[in-house]
């Protein structure tokens, strides 16, 4: 269920790439029902910001980019939280 939402919150950030880099070039996004949440410095800030308010793997953190090739690869993680 939480990679389907992701993958939708992905479609999501490529159809709206160009203009979202275009505000938020190389600042890392956070998109949840297709809203943006917040832009932070560091994917960590982002994760534990948005953490705060959300349950993880309920929202995408994406490394805004206008660049099309910087969506090729895809990594999956694990968060732990001490």
């Amino acid at each position: 269920m939480a990679e389907t939402a992701l993958r939708d919150e992905f479609e999501y950030y490529l159809e709206h790439q160009g203009k979202l880099a275009a505000k938020y070039q190389g600042r890392y996004i956070v998109i949840k029902g297709h809203r943006l949440l917040g832009d932070y410095t560091t994917v960590d800030e982002a994760v534990r910001s948005t953490t705060r308010a959300h349950v993880p793997g309920t929202f995408l953190v994406q490394r805004c980019d206008a660049d099309p090739e910087s969506t090729k690869a895809t990594f999956r993680s694990r968060v732990r939280f001490a």
